[in-house]
């Protein structure tokens, strides 16, 4: 999974913001001539200034996000997201900047220029909308919250640079304002237990022991103590002694504590307080709330109940497909039976996470061979393979991509799963790498990240649908990259290909038409091969973060049409790379402006 740009994920419920429907494009669009005669004509030059000072603006209000990018300017701050006077600033913040650009006039922009203007407006427009929203008062869940993030972002391997000693002063002043934003997400939660905005008990209860792993007595047995583990040699003795004091007291005395705080009032106020639905529709104004998210998603206009017709729809195409492999490799019996065959034979369970991790970076030399048959547009940063981290493996996806810094010092890392190592099947392997690594997230992100002539906010922005329907469109040309020569393998990648399927079935059914999260687990597992080990993450992700999951599926059907169109249009003059280098050359755009390019683009050929 790669829900966004990781520094924008992590803030979602914070600060950052999404793009949203065309509507509101098209709604500015209809308004300009009129408004045009009161407005200072735009120009490309005037307009990237304005981009470039929001950049920076929005840096230093929100600092995380420049770390994560490779900017260090910032390191050492962290505002508390958490308060009504931050908010209140950031809202303020994005109708500054909306209010700026619309004193521009964009008619005479084209190109880049007008993607850009549209893109910026939009994404404002779209915070802006979204304020209607409490996301605020439902800081935490198991999927995916600041809490969790933390120690990733601490642990001297993540995006906090641990390289010099101004980097671990830079780190102890940032940890030291941990504890007042827990008890301000802690305020922001009772606020959410009287107004009736509250998660569901289900995801609460595996909230408690990720944070239980992270409370110990010993400040050195704490993920947050891995700088120290990894203090570079250079240091001096003094520094040394000084940088392990000052960690001790701040994981002793300060962080430790605050996870205590944390834990405590989820076990003993919250969770008695939390609710036993699960659907956004449940939430005061949940209906609103989550055709919103459906939209911003998408970047569609889609409706919940239009998307679980399509996912119904695909699924049993798929199933269709499925069949066929089936024959292929013999098997007799129905589809159900191949599921628990796939799932349950001990021929596609790693012996151990070693065989599993060597799998993965064994897949690497193989692709990297036949990529240059497939695209023009090869990004320069490395990329690393990791195993998840033991704390958040139980409720993570199977796998997740980290994308690099900017200055290349820090990788993009492809996050692999190990936890209940039998339930990840090799069968699974090929398809997982081709989504989270090359030519998937990594290809596409890091690419977009290396576009030095966009604006920084689409360079390190994001569009759900089309990154992750470019992950799940990565998948699909492995046959042409050489991988899913064993059918079992190509199963696999149906597998994938029908868990996002599913997804658009089960999320709409969640949180559009009723279904209980008994009713999600027991679609999947009937309808896909996969274990309770997955399903019940799986189900539990769609809870938490609704309406994510459907841009996967709406994404590669529209990335898939696209070509089939061109190859259509165009016949023997179709170029895959020159077709793969226009979908990925602007970076991630709403799914209508991919499409329009594409058309202009087997125009011009």
């Amino acid at each position: 999974m790669r829900p966004m740009l990781l520094s924008l994920a992590i803030m979602a419920s914070l600060a950052a913001c999404q793009s949203g429907p065309e509507s509101r494009a098209d709604k500015q669009a209809a308004s300009e001539s009129a408004e045009s005669v009161q407005r200072q004509p735009a120009t490309a030059e005037a307009m990237d200034a304005l981009y470039a000072a929001f950049w920076e603006a929005s840096l230093e209000q929100n600092p995380i996000r420049a770390t994560f990018i490779g900017d260090k300017r910032y390191n050492d701050r962290m505002p508390n997201f958490f308060t009504e006077t931050f908010r209140k600033e950031a809202q303020a913040f994005d109708r500054e900047w909306l209010a700026k650009a619309r004193a521009y006039d964009p008619s005479s922009l084209d190109g880049q220029a007008r993607l850009s203007y549209d893109m910026f407006v939009r994404d404002l427009e779209t915070s802006i909308e979204g304020e209607r929203f409490p996301r605020w008062m439902l800081p935490i869940n198991q999927f995916g919250s600041f809490a969790s993030f933390l120690p990733q972002l601490a642990s001297g391997r993540g995006a906090q640079p641990f390289k010099t000693v101004e980097d671990y002063d830079n780190w102890i002043k940032r940890g030291a304002a941990i504890p007042a934003i827990f008890d301000s997400a802690i305020g922001n939660m009772r606020l959410g237990m009287k107004a009736g905005v509250v998660q569901p008990k289900v995801l609460m209860a595996k909230v408690i022991p990720q944070l239980e792993a992270l409370i110990v007595s010993d400040p050195e047995s704490s993920l947050f103590w891995g700088p120290i583990k990894l203090m570079p040699e250079t240091f001096g003795a003094e520094d040394r002694a000084r940088l392990d004091a000052e960690f001790r007291t701040l994981i002793g005395e300060g962080l430790i504590p605050a996870y205590t705080r944390l834990r405590d009032f989820i076990r003993d106020e919250y969770l008695p307080a939390c609710r036993d639905t699960v659907a956004f529709s449940a939430l005061p104004d949940g209906e609103a709330w989550y055709a919103f998210n459906v939209r911003n998603m998408t970047t569609t206009d889609l409706s919940p109940l239009a998307i679980h017709d399509i996912g119904l729809g695909e699924v049993a195409r798929i199933h269709g497909e499925m069949r066929r492999v089936m024959h292929e490799v013999g098997f007799k019996g129905a589809l159900k039976d191949f599921f628990k065959y796939v799932t349950e034979d001990d021929a596609f369970t790693f012996p151990n996470e070693l065989a599993l991790l060597d799998g993965y970076n064994g897949l690497r030399g193989r692709i990297d061979a036949r990529v240059p048959e497939l695209f023009s547009l090869i990004p320069k940063s490395p990329f690393e393979i990791r195993p998840v981290e033991e704390f958040r493996a139980k409720s993570a996806a199977g796998g997740q991509y980290f994308p690099p810094s900017e200055d290349g010092t820090r990788p993009g890392i492809f996050y692999v799963n190990t936890y209940d190592l039998p339930s990840r099947k090799v069968w699974d392997m090929e398809s997982l790498y081709l989504h989270e690594a090359i030519p998937g997230h990594h290809f596409q992100i890091a690419l977009q990240q290396e576009l030095a002539e966009l604006p920084a906010f689409r360079r390190f922005g994001g569009e759900t649908a089309f990154s992750e329907g470019w992950g799940l469109y990565a998948e699909s040309l492995g046959k042409e990259l050489g991988v899913y020569t064993d059918p079992y393998q190509y199963f696999g990648r149906l597998q994938a290909e029908l868990w996002r399927s599913i997804r658009l079935v089960v999320d709409t059914g969640l949180h559009a038409k009723g279904w209980t999260r008994e009713q999600v687990i027991q679609y999947m597992l009937d309808n896909s091969a996969t274990t309770e080990t997955e399903a019940v993450a799986e189900a539990e992700r769609y809870i938490a973060i609704p309406g994510q999951a459907l841009a996967y599926k709406i994404g590669e059907l529209k990335i898939l049409e696209l070509r089939q169109r061109a190859e259509q249009a165009l016949g023997e003059r179709f170029d895959i790379r020159g077709f793969h280098a226009e979908v990925l050359r602007d970076g991630a755009v709403p799914l209508s402006v991919l499409e329009a390019k594409i058309d202009r683009w087997i125009t011009r050929q």
